[in-house]
């Protein structure tokens, strides 16, 4: 992604944050917990990486077409799981943005295809609008959550779920802006 490096730098350790975090999801004794951690933490890191300043990595020429291939990958999941439940759309959405802005990149003639490069304008503002709503109605919902009466977990706390939700969602605006 272009712009000042340490707005790229913040939005890189958000995101691998964000992931590690999921990674400790994928340990939880809730089943649904379980299930969506595993895209949650593919998305953080994957954010991550594509967010590191160009001027610190300019990834090599396959690299974008790799990113388009895993979360291709991670959408057909996604589609296949959309199934089971009205979560996995979101992690459609997510997955196919993700396809969205490594093929922008790919093809972006700034820095030789490097980090930056500008996607179809009406593509984007449509996923700059979802995930708007996404994280206005992610941040609604951060409204403390009664306590269940015992002490859980860090991998079964919801709230911390749903906040690792709303950063991303964030970082997925911020990424999307930059595009």
């Amino acid at each position: 992604m272009h712009g000042p490096a340490s707005h790229g730098w913040l939005l890189v350790a958000l995101c691998a944050a964000t992931g590690a975090y999921c990674l400790l999801r994928m340990r939880s004794h809730v089943e649904e917990q379980r299930r969506a951690a595993g895209g949650e933490a593919l998305m953080g890191f994957g954010m991550a990486a594509m967010a590191v300043p160009a001027a610190v990595f300019t990834p090599p020429s396959w690299a974008w077409p790799g990113y388009a291939a895993l979360f291709g990958a991670a959408a057909l999941h996604a589609l296949w799981s959309a199934r089971a439940g009205a979560h996995h759309l979101h992690h459609l959405v997510g997955a196919s943005a993700m396809v969205y802005m490594a093929v922008a990149m790919a093809v972006a003639p700034a820095h030789g295809g490097g980090h930056g490069g500008s996607g179809i304008p009406l593509v984007t503002g449509v996923l700059l609008l979802y995930f708007t709503g996404y994280v206005l109605l992610s941040g609604v919902r951060l409204v403390p959550v009664t306590a269940g009466g015992g002490a859980e977990a860090w991998g079964d706390r919801p709230e911390l779920a749903r906040a690792c939700r709303l950063s991303m969602g964030i970082a997925m605006v911020a990424m999307l802006l930059t595009l």
